[in-house]
């Protein structure tokens, strides 16, 4: 029980070492350390605590700007004290100016996160797949790069800078604000919302050696490009944000239907097996497949999911 209890940690060397690697890291999202338990079990080898899918859980809200820093990083340590793989975490827009990223980045690495991502969007922030955003001017942002690199502790701690300004200024001015925040020290570099794989691919051009993150946004602005494809083109990180999210919302609110229309759960919950999963600690830690970055696994769970 203690050895479940008390997690290892090491997660932003891990990071670092699967970013080091040359193969894609898949990351599906949690919203919780449930979901973030079964993201582990499944052989992942890191795993994304979902900005959208914390508004939901949390206050049952969108994901525009509701959230503070406490509460974000709060959910995060949560998830991060229940797993062995790396947590890359969602951290907005660093929650105000080259200062605040400063606490903000504090808070996450003492949360136990791997490394987190801050946006170059105006406060308070959307969703980046939601109309409207506004984005703030470049040098700010790279200001709050340079900020968050100087800040952290740990070298290994994983510096993500993201830019929404595809939307807003178009790829071009995207990727030209992408570059000036590689300049500022982010290890990994992330272009929100593309709309095409042509412009998915034209970004990971436009960086040659540098990591990219891809967000496979469940329903969003980019199309749904295959896993495969994605590590062909050379992604070193893709997320999938919301999966867990919608999956389970889906899964609740079929059996309260069952409850209101048959009124008990009985044809749905079959068995107390899964609930007996859920509550086992004592299951055998992840093997070699759930410590690599293997895009098989991913690529197989994601099929799956398209059939």
């Amino acid at each position: 029980m203690t050895a479940r209890l008390a997690r290892g940690t090491g997660g932003a060397a891990r990071l670092r070492e699967l970013l080091a690697s040359g193969q894609t890291i898949v990351a599906p999202g949690a919203f919780d350390p449930l979901a973030a338990r079964l993201v582990e079990e499944a052989g992942f080898p890191a795993v994304y605590m979902t900005g959208f899918g914390t508004s939901a859980a949390l206050l049952g809200r969108p994901d525009v700007g509701l959230l503070t820093m406490t509460e974000m990083a709060g959910n995060a340590g949560r998830i991060a004290a229940c797993v062995d793989i790396p947590v890359i975490a969602d951290a907005d827009t660093g929650y105000g100016n080259p200062l605040n990223v400063i606490r903000t980045v504090g808070a996450y690495e003492a949360a136990g996160v791997a490394g987190i991502h801050i946006e170059d969007q105006v406060a308070p922030k959307k969703c980046g797949h939601m109309e409207g955003k506004q984005v703030i001017a470049a040098d700010e942002m790279a200001q709050k790069v340079r900020a968050a690199v100087e800040a952290r502790t740990s070298p290994d701690f994983v510096i993500i800078a993201r830019t929404d300004a595809r939307a807003v200024e178009g790829l071009e001015r995207a990727i030209e604000r992408a570059r000036l925040y590689r300049a500022a020290g982010a290890d990994v570099l992330f272009v929100e919302a593309v709309v095409t794989e042509a412009e998915a691919a034209e970004a990971v051009r436009a960086f040659p050696g540098v990591p990219l993150l891809f967000n496979w946004a469940e329903g969003g602005k980019t199309p749904p490009i295959s896993l495969s494809r994605l590590c062909e083109l050379g992604y070193r990180i893709v997320i999938f944000p919301i999966s867990t999210l919608l999956a389970a919302t889906a899964a609740m609110r079929g059996i309260l239907h069952e409850i209101a229309t048959a009124g008990t759960p009985s044809a749905v919950l079959r068995g107390r097996a899964q609930l007996r999963r859920v509550h086992r600690f004592h299951r055998a830690a992840p093997g070699p497949r759930g410590r690599a970055a293997v895009c098989r696994a991913g690529l197989r769970a994601g099929e799956r999911d398209r059939r």
